[in-house]
């Protein structure tokens, strides 16, 4: 095919299309804003160890990244065991096992996960609930609601509902009390609607090579190098083609666009003609993403697990790597600004939430909400938004494409899963296309 495709961004949807685009016989060149790939997959070498300052976790049960990892030979492994469980509740420190944590929550997420099964009895259909009368009203009316709204009407104790806002401050990477009750209930209805299974799916299991063990798989499949530090400034789009337009003025003509760009950042690019009503409402809503994750590197060998709700600004904390003498822990907390991830200070006092005996040696992690060119961490929808917002950008009428995990059926943004589920489906809606 004598055709030409411009991808513009360099994360695994990115070069995921671009190598489904190039089998195809379809000249690609991907433009990336950073100076260099991946995303919001990153793996960097800091304080001793590869870290993950972004997308971590990996699981077999999910489709797209287990393809991934076979077609690259990859190996995984599972997060340490945890010996000890503090939560915060009442703004008292409590310890025991993961396994008695688990039992004092599990009661109170399986009330948060309540109707996943009639929902989404297909998880990849998200949206099939809004075609059924029976189920459509009570569909729209719960994605008005919140985890606590699911909880307001039971006999949950106070424990239970603190224990609810830690991990769900975690698993917004934003406020809970903003965020579609839906996107809970989807995450259920993916891990077969069972708590240990979510927890395995997004918890359990890391790359041997990290994730860079991947991006630089894919990307080294592609014919073309990606050419880096190269933002888009601009893209015209008609019925025929499109016109990018990079910072510095250089314009590159082609027969569609594929933009993996996150809503965060989608307000860097000017777009002619705008994009419609549907989808400029949710690039100026944006996500209820506003959170960091954090590394912090502490003296001695922990196994340890930490839950604590809003206000405190790390809500879900655990052991990952241990060095010769010292474990680095992966925090989570729903608002970046209250984080300094390069602070040892600030590692200090996330620590001293549960345990203030060890010593905090260093910390880091990537702002992704302050981050020009993501705005965001993953995409989480916030109230309205699971039933009025990522599937607008699904067809624009034009040779303007939107790929990205933002846009999944499946694993929408927590998870590569999702990124590489788009890269494939909107490359082979555009070899379609061109065709």
């Amino acid at each position: 095919m004598s055709r030409k495709v411009v991808v513009v961004g360099a994360g695994f949807a990115g070069l995921v299309a671009a190598r489904e685009l190039q089998s195809a016989g379809i000249d690609v060149e991907v433009v990336e804003a950073r100076d260099r790939i991946g995303g919001r997959a990153w793996t960097d070498d800091r304080m001793g160890a590869p870290l993950e300052l972004g997308a971590t976790w990996v699981h077999w049960h999910q489709p797209h990244i287990w393809a991934e990892i076979t077609r690259y030979n990859q190996g995984i492994y599972a997060s340490p065991d945890v010996d000890d469980a503090y939560w915060l509740s009442g703004g008292t420190v409590h310890r025991g096992t993961e396994e008695e944590l688990d039992r004092r929550r599990e009661r109170a997420m399986d009330r948060v996960y309540e109707g996943s099964r009639r929902f989404f009895p297909n998880p990849y259909n998200q949206l099939s609930a809004l075609d059924d009368p029976a189920l459509r009203e009570e569909f729209l009316a719960a994605d008005q609601r919140t985890v606590f709204d699911e909880l307001a009407d039971g006999d949950f104790s106070q424990e239970e509902i603190d224990l609810t806002d830690a991990y769900w401050s975690g698993g917004f990477i934003g406020e809970p009390r903003q965020g579609s009750v839906l996107m809970a209930k989807q995450w259920a209805a993916l891990c077969d609607h069972n708590m240990a299974a979510v927890d395995a799916q997004t918890l359990g299991f890391k790359l041997d090579n990290g994730m860079r063990g991947l991006y630089e798989g894919v990307a080294g499949d592609l014919e073309k190098p990606v050419r880096l530090s190269t933002p888009v400034t601009g893209i015209a789009h008609t019925t025929t083609g499109a016109v990018v337009t990079l910072d510095g003025g250089e314009e590159i003509s082609c027969d569609a666009v594929v933009v993996t760009v996150p809503v965060g950042a989608l307000g860097t690019v000017s777009f002619d003609p705008p994009l419609p009503a549907p989808m400029a409402k949710v690039v100026a809503e944006k996500w209820n993403s506003t959170g960091a994750k954090i590394w912090i590197k502490v003296k001695g060998h922990h196994r340890i697990l930490g839950m604590a709700p809003q206000p405190y600004p790390v809500n879900m904390l655990r052991s990952e790597v241990f060095t010769d003498d010292a474990t680095i822990i992966v925090g989570f907390g729903s608002y970046h600004d209250r984080l300094d991830l390069d602070d040892p200070a600030c590692g200090q006092r996330v620590i001293d939430q549960w345990r203030d005996d060890l010593e905090v040696i260093d910390c880091t992690g990537h702002d992704w909400v302050a981050d020009r060119w993501s705005g965001q961490a993953w995409a989480t929808p916030r109230t309205g938004q699971f039933t009025d917002s990522w599937h607008h950008f699904r067809d624009t009428g034009t040779r303007l494409h939107f790929a990205g995990s933002d846009w999944a059926n499946g694993w929408r943004g927590v998870c590569v899963d999702g990124a590489l589920e788009m890269g494939v489906t909107t490359a082979r809606t555009v070899i379609r296309e061109l065709a």
